[in-house]
């Protein structure tokens, strides 16, 4: 992990984030470049609703960074951007899964939300992921702070495919401090941490 440098994701970083989508094929689930959690509404705040499908996933995104309604901790390896972790409020990533589910159960919402991970293929399993929450976490205290909430994949002593992985594992988070709450799912759960002012 000693090599990287965490930058947040914002116009001026948006090329390293598209080569790294670029590379991947629009980064998985068919073309998604991180757009799979903002899409309950199908649109940017403000803007006409959008069809979720591959060909429009890239200009999509790109709007809700130049709008400042899409936040990721991007991790560089040297000039090049070999992962990245998305986080944001519940209004700006209103899709997770088994919604209905986390809504009969939570109290309150978060501040923020740990939603998605993305490494490159070849720098996988080099603590790229581990950066990137570390960058995460950092962005957060620099706005000011909060409560965040993560839904991690919680299958201890399998084998889980990086595939699977967008959301990292419930031992990543337990290790930056994370406070495990209930299941969320067949295989995740949901974890908070209360992130100090920084």
């Amino acid at each position: 992990m000693s090599g990287y440098e965490t930058k947040a994701l914002t116009s001026e970083t948006w090329d390293a984030f598209a080569d790294l989508c670029a590379r991947h094929n629009g980064a998985g689930m068919g073309g998604c470049w991180c757009t799979w959690f903002h899409r309950e509404t199908h649109s940017a705040p403000g803007t006409s609703p959008v069809p979720r499908s591959a060909d429009n996933s890239r200009d999509f995104k790109r709007r809700l960074v130049e709008t400042g309604h899409a936040h990721a901790a991007l991790v560089f390896d040297g000039e090049v951007a070999v992962g990245w972790a998305q986080y944001g409020s519940p209004d700006e990533l209103p899709g997770i899964a088994h919604r209905k589910e986390y809504l009969e159960w939570v109290e309150v919402l978060p501040d923020y939300r740990i939603t998605c991970f993305f490494v490159d293929r070849r720098s996988r399993r080099s603590g790229v992921a581990s950066a990137a929450l570390g960058g995460v976490l950092k962005l957060i205290a620099a706005a000011g702070g909060g409560m965040a909430e993560a839904y991690p994949q919680d299958t201890p002593g399998k084998k889980v495919s990086a595939t699977f992985l967008y959301s990292a594992t419930r031992g990543m988070f337990e290790r930056a401090g994370f406070a495990y709450q209930r299941p969320k799912g067949k295989n995740h759960c949901i974890m908070r941490k209360v992130i100090d002012p920084g």
